[in-house]
């Protein structure tokens, strides 16, 4: 018995029935990463005794009839961006390469408080600045379905976990389409949570008005499993809502016919691949053989995200990594002056591509230029949020692509920094307007690549996505 390639519902229901120990599960996965992360570096920090104390812990309550909830022992890979108490937490930089946590971030608090256990710290492009893992201080992660092709980013660490079996689920982030995107290359399932439905205290930030911490796993059921655990209201973080936390999994399953389902003819641009919008046009008939109705909608705006994104997103960089000064945070470089240490820190401590964010966001909130540029900027994200505002009065779910080909090959787009942004055009209005999506895998593509969709829903309308990404998964596997 394959342990490893049971989902994390399948394992949780083992462990609770006491059909398996978590040890064993816990053993099961460290043995496929010792055998296949060589090839796919997914991870840049593993706890493989830790991970066998927790899994022995929740052993020990099987066995006193304390198990503290469903993920109870089950063994799960956080991103490296998150703040893990005593466990190396890198956020994939040379400026960070040496920072141990002396707390834990909410996240991974509420996953321990339930007895969830840590296999590690998964890879991401440096603070997060990527969309395949190619700017990571600790090499990039690949596509376990091919080798010579990139994971995605910036969670490609954790998509690449899943996809290999090396993590029963795990935690990402998605900024601009961060899970998404990962999840569609690799072939597994990522939510993107609305913005303030899950804490962010304790994690490293990129862009303060977009950052979102949301579950990665084989199915949209266990990303229901995780989010129940995680989502719901911090003190510690002004940002999340009020909003009660629904029982996510007693709303898989529920009836979708009369639901309205909306394509946006935006998302078909040129340059997307055959293989994605057959991918696409599967999901739709699914949906329309579950009994709802689908309808062209549009989202006028949204050609306008990545140029809007990349103004937004770089001048909240800006702000957030003056922190890494290397007398506050971050490695630290020269000894003469306050100055020298300012700039030989950030120099040796800071990748290619995050000084290029850095930069962009600096000259746009400098004087003479914030009307034109930040301003601007914002107020198109206003209009994109119109967008999407108007659709979901008309329809209760939106089908799209979620990026315009399959994984592309390493080194593809390096040199072209422009094409890598663009790499998020579909996945990018939805951070802008804080809404919630998941990617789902529908198909693989003659290449042997896997293709997903995305199903996006009204902000904290996570229950309804991931009820209809579980009804599509369903009907594949038949």
């Amino acid at each position: 018995m394959n342990l490893t390639t049971k989902t994390l519902t399948q394992l949780s229901q083992s462990f609770q029935a006491g059909e398996i120990t978590s040890r064993e599960i816990t053993d099961a996965f460290i043995k496929n990463i010792k055998a296949k992360d060589g090839d796919i570096n997914a991870f840049v920090t593993t706890t493989f005794d830790l991970a066998r104390e927790m899994a022995d812990a929740a052993d020990s309550r099987y066995k006193e009839e304390k198990l503290l909830g469903p993920l109870d022992g089950m063994p799960l890979g956080i991103k490296d961006n998150i703040c893990t108490n005593g466990i190396l937490t890198t956020a994939s930089s040379h400026s960070l390469k040496d920072f141990v946590p002396p707390y834990d971030g909410e996240v991974w608090a509420r996953l321990k408080a339930q007895g969830a256990v840590i296999l590690g710290k998964l890879n991401t492009d440096s603070f997060t600045m990527g969309a395949s893992t190619e700017t990571s201080a600790f090499g990039v992660t690949k596509n376990p379905h091919d080798l010579t092709r990139v994971s995605g980013g910036s969670s490609g660490g954790p998509a690449a976990a899943i996809a290999a079996n090396m993590v029963a689920g795990a935690i990402g982030t998605d900024t601009g389409g961060s899970i998404r995107q990962p999840a569609h290359f690799c072939g597994c399932t990522g939510l993107k949570v609305s913005y303030g439905r899950v804490s962010r205290w304790g994690t490293i930030p990129m862009a303060s008005s977009l950052d979102t911490i949301g579950p990665m796993a084989k199915t949209s059921q266990d990303c229901a499993l995780i989010l129940q655990c995680i989502a719901g209201q911090d003190k510690k973080d002004s940002t999340t809502g009020h909003q009660e936390v629904p029982d996510y999994l007693r709303h898989l399953g529920e009836n979708i016919k009369g639901m309205k389902i909306g394509i946006p003819s935006e998302y078909f641009v040129d340059g997307l691949d055959d293989d994605t919008k057959e991918a696409v046009n599967s999901a739709k008939a699914i949906l329309e053989d579950l009994g709802a109705k689908v309808i062209e909608i549009s989202l006028p705006h949204s050609k306008y995200g990545v140029a809007a994104y990349y103004i937004i997103a770089p001048c909240e960089i800006s702000a957030n990594m003056s922190r890494y000064d290397g007398v506050r945070f971050g490695t630290r470089v020269g000894e003469e002056s306050y100055e020298e240490i300012l700039t030989e820190s950030r120099e040796a401590g800071f990748e290619d591509e995050v000084k290029r964010r850095i930069m962009i966001g600096t000259y746009a909130l400098s004087a003479g230029y914030y009307d034109a540029y930040y301003r601007k900027a914002q107020k198109v994200r206003t209009l994109i949020c119109n967008d999407f505002k108007e659709a979901f009065e008309q329809v209760d779910i939106i089908l799209a692509p979620v990026a315009p080909t399959p994984a592309f090959k390493i080194g593809q787009n390096t040199d072209d920094p422009v094409k890598m942004y663009l790499e998020d055009v579909m996945t990018i209005p939805a951070s802008l307007a804080g809404i919630t999506g998941i990617t789902t895998n529908i198909a693989t593509s003659d290449d042997g690549l896997p293709i997903g969709v995305q199903l996006l829903g009204p902000a904290y309308s996570e229950e309804r996505v991931l009820n209809v990404g579980h009804q599509i998964e369903e009907r594949i596997r038949g």
